[in-house]
């Protein structure tokens, strides 16, 4: 009996978040490999430990013959109630004094019909709801303080660590070398991560541990809970404010996404209902009078002639997408995008009064200085507020950063007008290869080509497909150059290194993503000429024109290749990555028993979560919202696809955020920052494309009477 005790509380030992006397919570772990060379990297650990623990942390080692590896030690820290009660008071975290006495009625009428979609209500609200205030060391009766150890929750927890272990000097020469930060770059350590608090799969065999992670993979990261609604309570107490307004609105984005979906699968359901009234098609279609017409070459030495009747399929194409409910459709898109980000702003704001997050900037803005702006900046000056001397950045080298910075953006933005101006040229290049084709008996050789496929639709095809692939690489090459010129500026808050860097980042994406599609939308065929004296580019190529329908057709392949095939990609980067690099790095564990593959060791197998994390998250759905915003009017299926991509996106970053990554060190956000206003800059752009694309829809041409087919000007 005696050894078969022991040999549950090691068990227990391996699967607990506390410190070998069961009583110490692990708040931090820190991994390294102890270099047969490394004295530098042991004398920096040798300091940055003995200045962690007179910052009043404790520390216990997990030798590396306890590691499943044999070569990496486990640093565990552990913050006592006096570093807590001191940092709280430091960063002004608001903490609970009274539990909330107003009576909350919600009297929703026929709210039974919302029940298969609700969760518990223990996953909902995890936790009572209290009046708060900002934490005070010296007025520590006035809070609700029944156990010191529970009080401050595990992310609050984690984060004054993090907090301290950035700050923390690990050079006895040099105090402005320190921060873990750096000390990861240089490989002192391997890993700096909280601990999850349980395995994703089952609940921790630790009374003592709350088992959220399982709580939140149970009801929130399978996808069969798909229609389910999302825990952001929980989300939010487990792994901070910054990932609970993440999902929260993603899930508002998903939710109103709904609307739009629907009207725009009526749009297309009336195109294929009216699909035998369309009677330009019909016209086109006809021997006798676009079987008639025969039109001058597509290009100059060897195209032939050809017949109008040889675009009839492309014509019935483009009506599917081109038609009567378009323009609604359109105009349907402008409200919707307002009242999105004005629900939005309301949404936000609420959750800004229940998280406690209304004064969130100020805290930002005077407490949340960037360790590496506070090590790079050596000059000082008296701050006349808090009359204590501060770091700041001179102007004039605050101007030549800003300046290269600039330079940089706009020289690569130059690069992708470059690209696509060499995706035209192939464009036109193939285009007379394709056309070509027809040279001899256009009407009866056309089926080389394709009887669906005509040589504009084929064109179009292969270069969207070059286009996207142009674009990824572009996008590749351009993020790692964004992340060094922002950290050139050295911006002094967390906030507005986010902010630049987004900004930054949008604005390539931006036009790397939409120049295409707007030189498709509003550029192609405009500038063609007349038979006889054609406009070419360098003087070589003639210029494109459009298909007799329009090129709507090809803004809708433009658009589907590029939007979907980002989509595909995203997922497969953002779930089939992680899921293989998990399983190559925890391979060798698999062969041993689930009991002895402790807690530290199981996280530090899991992918690290970087602190932009969130921002890649951010961009997908933001470059997702200008596709189906910008260019509704060319494919109305936009937003279902959208929709479809979106429930699953939500159910795929919460599996991803529950099983694959480290947990995240929490951060307090009052809003999704810079993206708001990315957000009104894409709804003010879109309202101006879709008027401008209605005005006069794309392929056609007015006269006092009708609204007709635009025909290419050759016309024999």
């Amino acid at each position: 009996p005696s050894s078969c005790s022991k040999l549950t509380n090691f068990f227990l030992l391996k699967d607990s978040v506390y410190f070998r006397d069961g009583m110490r919570r692990i708040d931090f772990v820190l991994s390294y490999i102890d270099d047969k060379d490394g004295e530098k990297k042991q004398d920096r650990r040798k300091e940055f430990e003995a200045n962690l623990e007179k910052a009043g942390l404790e520390l216990e080692t997990e030798d590396k013959s306890e590691s499943e590896d044999g070569r990496t030690y486990f640093l565990k820290i552990h913050v006592p109630w006096e570093v807590l009660a001191t940092y709280a008071d430091v960063l002004k975290i608001k903490v609970p004094f009274k539990t909330n006495d107003i009576t909350d009625k919600k009297d929703v009428p026929m709210s039974w019909l919302c029940t298969p979609y609700r969760l518990p209500e223990h996953v909902m609200q995890p936790e009572p709801d209290y009046f708060t205030a900002t934490f005070d060391k010296s007025k520590i009766d006035f809070f609700l303080i029944e156990d010191k150890e529970t009080f401050f929750p595990p992310s609050t927890r984690n984060r004054i660590v993090y907090y301290i272990l950035s700050r923390c000097p690990y050079s006895k020469e040099d105090k402005d070398k320190k921060g873990i930060k750096r000390l990861l770059n240089n490989g002192t350590y391997a890993a700096a991560f909280p601990l999850h608090d349980s395995r994703y799969w089952t609940r921790s065999r630790d009374a003592n541990c709350e088992s959220e992670r399982y709580a939140l993979y149970k009801y929130w990261a399978r996808f069969s809970r798909f229609y389910k609604e999302q825990p952001l309570n929980l989300i939010r107490k487990y792994y901070g404010e910054k990932i609970g307004i993440y999902f929260a609105w993603l899930g508002f984005y998903t939710e109103m996404l709904t609307y739009a979906a629907v009207v725009g699968l009526l749009c297309f359901i009336y195109g294929v209902a009216s699909f035998d009234e369309n009677v330009w098609s019909k016209e086109i279609c006809n021997k006798t009078i676009g079987g008639q017409i025969v039109m001058c070459p597509l290009c100059d030495k060897k195209c032939g002639y050809w017949m109008l009747s040889t675009t009839c399929s492309s014509s019935w194409q483009s009506y599917l997408f081109d038609n009567t409910a378009t323009v609604f459709f359109a105009i349907f898109m402008g409200i919707w995008v307002t009242l999105f980000l004005e629900f939005w702003k309301r949404r936000q704001a609420r959750l800004e009064y229940e998280w406690d997050l209304v004064d969130m900037e100020e805290e930002q803005q005077q407490l949340q200085l960037r360790p590496e702006y506070e090590t790079k900046c050596t000059h000082r000056r008296l701050n006349r507020v808090t009359q204590e001397m501060e770091p700041y950045l001179p102007l004039t080298s605050k101007f030549a950063r800003s300046v290269l910075s600039g330079a940089t953006v706009l020289f690569w933005i130059s690069l992708i007008i470059a690209s696509i101006i060499g995706v035209i040229a192939y464009r036109l290049a193939v285009f007379a290869a394709f056309a070509s084709i027809m040279k001899d008996s256009p009407t009866n050789k056309l089926d080389v080509v394709g009887s669906l496929i005509t040589p504009q639709l084929a064109t179009s095809v292969t270069a969207s497909c070059i286009n996207f692939v142009i674009i990824m690489i572009l996008n590749f090459l351009y993020e790692r150059v964004a992340i060094k010129i922002t950290d050139m500026e050295v911006p002094k808050t967390h906030v507005e290194y986010e902010n630049k860097l987004t900004v930054k980042m949008f604005l390539f994406q931006f036009v790397n993503y939409y120049s295409s599609c707007f030189y498709v939308a509003f550029f192609k065929g405009k500038f063609v000429g007349y038979p006889g004296d054609y406009a070419y580019m360098f003087g070589k190529w003639r210029n494109e024109e459009c298909e007799p329908g329009g090129c709507l057709i090809e803004l809708t392949t433009q658009l589907v290749i590029v939007m979907v095939g980002k989509q595909v990609w995203g997922n497969i980067q953002e779930a089939l990555v992680p899921w293989l690099c998990n399983w190559w790095v925890s391979r060798s564990a698999r062969n041993h028993p689930e009991s002895l593959y402790s807690r530290w060791e199981q996280d530090h197998d899991l992918q690290s979560f970087s602190q932009l994390g969130l921002f890649y998250e951010y961009l997908e759905m933001v470059i997702q919202f200008g596709f189906i915003t910008l260019f509704v009017a060319s494919f109305p299926l936009a937003p279902l696809l959208a929709l479809m991509n979106n429930i699953l996106e939500v159910r795929v970053d919460a599996w991803k955020f529950t099983t694959q990554f480290r947990r995240p060190v929490a951060a307090k956000v009052h809003n999704i920052g810079a993206w708001n206003e990315i957000l009104n800059m894409i709804a003010v752009f879109s309202v101006v494309t879709n008027v401008n694309s209605n005005s006069q829809p794309l392929g056609y041409e007015s006269d006092s009477l009708t609204i007709r087919p635009r025909l290419p000007v050759h016309i024999l």
